[in-house]
This record gives C-alpha cells, structure tokens and sequence, in this order.
C-alpha cells in the first residue's frame, strides 16, 4: 500500500454491504452513486469528466496513479468525481510530464478516496446488484451510521445533473494554427469534455460551446454549419430544455452530432425512451459493431442510461426513418443511432477518447462530411 494513504476508512453500499481499508486523498467522507471503471488508463481524464458528478467511482486495474498528474490531460477545470476508489495507489509515480502525485491532487481538490484490497469483491458485487448509493469516510468509523445517511441521499434516477457542470457562458474554442477554418459547430454544453472541440477545432471547425440552458432559437441565432450536443450526467429523462432544443434544431434541418448524454437526448427527442442500466458501462475498453458495415470498434464510455430502441430495421419518427447505427457487443444496448432523411447521427461512446482508443475517431470527419454536403455550394453542384 502507498506511503501516501492515511488512517482507516470505510466504504458502505445501501445494501449494508462494507468495505474496510485505508484513507487516500482527502480526509472527510463522502457520499453518491458507486460506479466501476474497467480502463486501465486515463485514470485523469476519469476524474475531470463531468459526466462522473455525483459519482463514487471504483476502478477495477488494481494500480492506479504510475503516471502521476499533469495540467495538460484534464477534460475539465476541476474534479467531478464524489470519490474514489482504488486498490492501490502507486507508491512512486513516474513520468517525464507529471507535475504531482494522483494523492497530492485529490488532497488539494478535496476528494475523498479510500485504498482496499476488496475492488475485484466491490466490482463483482455491483455486477450482481446494480450501481447504488455508498459513502466513503475517514471520519465515521461506524457503518451503520453511514449507512443511515446514504439511505438518505438522492438516487440518480430522476437527477436533473447537466446545468450544474455545464459553462456559465458561451466560449470559443479554434481550429490551430495553419489549420483554416471550414465550418461553424454551435455545441450544447451538457458536461463537455475538453478534448471534444478540439476534435472538431482540428478539422477546420470554429466551435462555439454554449450552456445547457442554450435554446434552439440561441444555436440558430449563430446561423452554425453544424450543432453538436455533449457528454454529461444525470437521467435524460429529466433534460425537458436539451430536448427541446434538440428538437427545434431537427426542425430547422441542420447537421447534427451527438454523444453519449447527446445520443440519450437525440433518442428523446425522437420520441423514444429512455432507461437506467443496471450498472451502466465505464471503460476504455467497451466493443460495439456499426450495424451497416459490421465493423467493430473498442470505445471509451461512461454511461449509465441507455436509449430503448429497435435494434433490427428502419423506424418511423417524427422526423422520418431511423435505425440503431450501432449495437455494444456486451449487452445489446443501443450504441448510436442514425436518421435516414436527415444529416443527423449520434453514439453512446466517446470519439474523442481521451486518452484512448481512437477507434471511432472518424465519427468526427462523417460530422464535418455532413456540413460540407450541406454547403450551399455543394448543393448547387450535386
């Protein structure tokens, strides 16, 4: 174990089960839905991705924090995650681009994490019972206390989470330098990771990231190529605002690309439903299949609902024919979906994949092919 870990802490689900071991990060205690993590990198880009708000996240590699942290890999300004937990913290880090130890980092933003040999238990546990409330604490040494006062907290069904990570106000995100700008992308911020419009920035596109709040009469008051929506946390089946900006922007007939919470609201504003996962899928190494070519990609993912759709065959919407675009290989779930009449597409996963893999990376190319072909030009030669 770490010379980095403290005293003694506890983890207790809401089923009563408890997980003992030794303080890591900050001191205090802590409290959210308890999820798992199955990459066995990127253990910084996990804890700035605002979609973990709320979230206790377990990571099942069993050494996490070699690589110490930088300022360069965050996909946010901050920490979002409720708390961690890891098996064991790595004693020295080492890497020529590490500027403080992964404990140095979690004691300064203040997150508490607890360091246990129980993971493999704790991950097995939430396979069989689902993603539930927890607590971790270094303060509280009894369970059944704790336990009173998880019972307590809000579930994440239902959790309207998106307006309180998302941007204040809009913001501009360029394509670098020498690379000329193409297109306009007015994206919704729903939990945005940061290496996002820089996908799209080193394409050509000049993104201009808007708040949650952003209606559709706000995207189309920037008369964009193209509208993307974000990544994010919380039940789509409380993000009324998202989708009906979504669905001013299907009306209006622009481009559009969404990811993972973006895929949830496309589903919505399609008039499907949504649903809670049992215990979501979290992870570098998450395989789905493209139903039109059968190609399959390993993805990044962080997600705990799912849209329910047809997996087979075309459907009608009221913004015509649909169909899955693509299917995870685990489970069957829904992974993308497509319209058939309109350049408008979406995935569960993360294209931009910090820190990896990028297998899906040409989602973002089929993104700016959709605007291209919606140029005015292109049109009159077509």
């Amino acid at each position: 174990m770490s010379e980095a870990t403290g005293g003694s802490a506890i983890l207790v689900l809401e089923d009563g089960r408890v997980f003992h071991g030794r303080s890591f990060g900050a001191t205090g205690e802590t409290f959210g839905e308890i999820v798992f993590n199955t990459g066995m990198t990127g253990y910084q880009e996990t804890l700035t991705d605002p979609s973990y708000h709320r979230q206790i996240v377990a990571m099942t590699a069993p050494h996490i924090g070699n690589t110490g942290v930088n300022d360069d890999d965050p996909e946010s300004g901050r920490i979002w995650v409720a708390g961690y937990v890891v098996r064991e913290p790595s004693r020295i880090p080492s890497n020529w681009r590490a500027q403080r130890t992964l404990d140095e980092e979690l004691r300064r933003q203040d997150v508490v994490g607890i360091a246990m040999p129980g993971t493999r238990a704790l991950t097995r546990h939430l396979r069989d019972k689902g993603a539930m409330r927890a607590a971790v604490s270094s303060v509280e040494t009894d369970p059944k206390a704790l336990l009173a006062r998880v019972l307590e907290q809000p579930r994440m069904a239902g959790a309207d989470l998106a307006g309180e990570v998302s941007a204040d106000a809009p913001y501009e995100v360029l394509p670098p330098e020498g690379v000329p700008t193409r297109f306009h992308v007015a994206a919704v911020d729903l939990g945005i990771k940061a290496m996002t419009p820089q996908r799209l920035a080193e394409r050509g596109c000049r993104v201009t990231v808007l708040p949650s709040s952003a209606t559709a009469e706000d995207l189309l008051a920037l008369d964009p190529d193209g509208v993307f929506f974000s990544n994010g946390p919380g039940d789509p089946a409380t993000a009324d605002g998202p989708v009906a900006a979504m669905r001013g922007i299907l009306d209006a007939g622009r481009p559009l690309f969404g990811i993972c919470f973006g895929n949830q609201i496309l589903g919505r504003a399609l008039g499907l439903g949504t649903y809670k996962l049992p215990f979501g899928h979290r992870g570098v190494n998450q395989p789905v299949i493209d139903t039109a070519t059968g190609k399959v990609s390993i993805t990044s993912q962080n997600h705990g609902f799912a849209v329910d759709a047809p997996l087979e065959g075309a459907f009608e919407t009221p913004y015509g024919r649909a169909q899955v675009s693509h299917i995870g290989l685990n489970d069957q779930v829904v992974e993308g979906l497509r319209l058939l009449d309109r350049p408008v597409f979406s995935v569960q996963f993360h294209p931009e994949a910090a820190a990896g893999p990028h297998d899906a990376a040409g989602l973002f190319d089929e993104f700016v092919d959709l605007m291209s072909a919606a140029q005015p030009t292109a049109a009159a030669e077509q």
